[in-house]
């Protein structure tokens, strides 16, 4: 028992590399400190430009507009432009984008939990 446990902890280079990349992968389309919010924000349905300003906090509009064409780029979310006076342009997520539901929930859920137990030591 105590060389399974052995074999377990000492991973090899490969299986850690392999567990690693994806990881970084998706760090890398999700980085920052907004992508994540706007992300958030779009879970809830289409939203327009300022009501995404409106939802988050301190976000710039031209870091929201950055934020958004990277997304956008890297096919998380849709920018849709409707022919109206003014224009309406409205985002929302991709089917693609919304594959990341479990992850923003699974997040969501252990920031709780890691909130109430360091509020517990104060």
């Amino acid at each position: 028992m105590a060389s399974q446990k052995q074999a377990t902890a000492e991973a090899r280079p490969t299986e850690c590399t392999q567990f690693l990349i994806p990881v970084r992968d998706t760090l890398d389309i999700l980085s920052g400190k907004w992508k994540l919010p706007i992300l958030g924000s779009l879970m809830f349905g289409k939203k327009r430009f300022k009501a995404m300003e409106r939802d988050i906090p301190k976000i710039t509009a031209r870091m929201l507009s950055k934020e958004l064409k990277e997304l956008e780029d890297n096919e998380l979310i849709t920018r849709t432009v409707y022919d109206t006076k003014p224009v309406t342009v409205e985002y929302e997520l991709t089917p693609y984008g919304k594959s990341l539901d479990k992850v923003l929930m699974e997040m969501k859920t252990w920031g709780e939990q890691h909130r109430k137990r360091i509020m517990r030591k104060r």
